[in-house]
């Protein structure tokens, strides 16, 4: 019978929760989802940083890459096509709220990154970590006739 109603009562719960459509429901304060933007609306800190470095490692870089550049084993053997983070002009192209809606949501392969494991805003840091592995490198040449740019520096 305890079985029963502890049953019953998390399926009231978690039914009336998302219904609600409330931050508080989710057991968030408003000040922690930031509204939608197309740029990220996030500052990062040194802190906020680490900790998105920390679920980078946890959560991304068994198929992304320790620094980005999306050439990992298990990338391989899932034959997936990983963007180079490393290459400044991977991102260049994608905005923010794009990017958080592909980790937020998934894509394709990628399975989500549910809300319980991390909240918006580090989401958000996270996409600052993302865009700063490609910090310091140089830029691909604009035309294959400017031969003589510098080659990449590495973060090795």
């Amino acid at each position: 019978m305890l079985k029963y109603f502890l049953l019953l009562s998390a399926a009231i719960l978690f039914g009336i929760a998302p219904a609600s459509g409330s931050t508080f429901a989710a057991g968030r304060m408003p000040q922690d989802s930031p509204a939608p933007a197309a740029a990220n609306p996030v500052k990062p800190t040194a802190a906020s940083l680490e900790r998105a470095k920390k679920l980078y490692k946890i959560d991304c870089a068994m198929c992304h890459g320790d620094n980005g550049n999306g050439k990992t084993d298990l990338g391989k053997d899932m034959q997936l096509t990983l963007p180079d983070w490393t290459n400044p002009a991977s991102l260049a192209g994608m905005l923010d709220q794009s990017l958080f809606n592909a980790i937020r949501n998934g894509k394709g392969s990628m399975p989500s990154e549910a809300e319980g494991r991390a909240s918006d805003i580090e989401v958000w840091n996270l996409i600052h970590y993302i865009r700063g592995l490609s910090k310091g490198q140089a830029a691909a040449p604009a035309s294959p006739d400017n031969q003589s740019a510098a080659p990449a520096k590495s973060n090795n």
